[in-house]
């Protein structure tokens, strides 16, 4: 059964909205400001993460013992 020529343009203009709607959310994602929040807030909500603040606390703890000993030794 052959289709009618509104049902096909029904078609093409539902697929044209589908696709200006994909094109407008794209070009949201691809905003640069958007991207540099969402990459802000992605590391922000891993450094927040328990064990990163132990990782920092102990590398910032052995940057500055080294520090000391390197005044002590001099």
């Amino acid at each position: 059964m052959a289709r009618d020529t509104e049902d096909i343009e029904r078609e093409i203009e539902k697929a044209r909205n589908q696709l200006a709607s994909t094109l407008d959310e794209l070009s949201v994602r691809a905003n640069p400001k958007n991207l540099v929040a969402s990459t802000k807030q992605t590391i922000l909500a891993k450094v927040n993460q328990p064990q990163v603040k132990k990782y920092a606390a102990i590398a910032a703890g052995t940057v500055v013992g080294l520090l000391v000993l390197r005044r002590i030794m001099r």
